[in-house]
């Protein structure tokens, strides 16, 4: 009896502490170092990094594009890069900032960045993939000028909901409604991409305005990223855990705050150009099924319908 209790508390401590050892490697903070936590996608002689690796630029020219994608694949967190766009005249150019699971039927949490004729409002087209649908469409007009300065372009992704992000202004929120059938990213894990490539076919005015390279070459920057997310060891329930290592699946990150829902409004009101919960047409009078669940779509349909939008 002796031995088998020792025994039984033997294998019980080295669950435990087996748990808290996966528990505690769930969340990551990022080195800082392009060249650690990266790899290049494709054509490295268009990708740049400095000597100390914070810094790294992606250049488009008739040769080629370029990306890069994070070491490790994540499963809910929250993801912070800033971001120097395309200056000048970079219309048919597109910046893709996402996570992506690269499955057949694939989730993905998009951030593209939309060339433009000089002059015009930078457009930030933001989309959902979830078991390989997409069709989720948002487009901002961004109310700064993104190619002076860098900004900080953000993406919380956590049991609940995925909140995309403007220097901390949340400009979307997808709730997750997978009890009413509405499909969510919550089962791939994902990796974090950044590519800059041609996009001219449909990128800037549905395609009319081309890419004009003697304005080229067309460069893009990163710097002062964090990945703060649960790295996938191949077990789901460690990165879907509330705890204190994966604070972004905590109850108070399961909604907007109020500070939060104010800022969202006034982008919502003067800075949304297009949302597919509004294109009655595109989806011939059948609205996706979450366009009557979201509390943040039924706000936009309220703008809409009383003149504000």
């Amino acid at each position: 009896m002796n031995n088998y209790f020792h025994t039984t508390l033997f294998f019980f401590f080295g669950f435990v502490s087996s748990s808290l050892f996966q528990f505690s490697v769930a969340s990551i903070v990022s080195t800082g170092d392009f060249n650690k936590d990266f790899f290049v996608l494709w054509s490295p002689n268009h990708v740049n990094t400095s000597d100390d690796g914070k810094t790294r630029s992606l250049k488009l020219d008739q040769e080629s594009g370029a990306g890069f994608a994070s070491n490790q694949m994540f499963l809910f967190g929250q993801i912070d890069m800033q971001i120097k766009l395309v200056a000048g005249d970079s219309a048919g150019t597109v910046l893709a900032f996402y996570l992506t699971s690269d499955q057949p039927n694939r989730d993905e949490i998009d951030l593209e960045f939309l060339g433009n004729v000089s002059g015009q409002p930078y457009i930030l087209q933001t989309n959902i993939y979830a078991d390989g649908f997409d069709n989720r469409e948002e487009r901002i007009q961004l109310w700064f000028d993104p190619t002076k300065d860098f900004h900080t372009y953000s993406v919380l992704w956590n049991l609940h909901q995925i909140v995309f992000m403007v220097d901390t202004i949340p400009i979307r929120v997808y709730k997750n409604h997978a009890d009413k059938g509405v499909a969510f990213p919550r089962r791939q894990p994902m990796s974090l991409k950044a590519t800059l490539w041609n996009g001219d076919s449909w990128a800037t005015r549905g395609g009319q305005d081309k890419i004009d390279w003697k304005n080229g070459p067309f460069i893009a920057s990163f710097r002062n990223y964090k990945i703060d997310a649960c790295v996938w060891k191949g077990n789901p329930r460690f990165c879907r855990a509330s705890n204190s290592n994966n604070w972004w699946n905590q109850y108070n990150f399961s909604s907007l705050t109020s500070i939060q829902r104010r800022w969202f409004k006034w982008v919502r009101k003067y800075h949304l150009i297009y949302d597919y919960c509004q294109d009655n047409e595109r989806f011939q009078s059948n609205l996706p099924r979450e366009c009557s669940l979201e509390d943040d779509c039924l706000f936009g349909f309220f703008l809409s319908k009383f003149g504000f939008l």
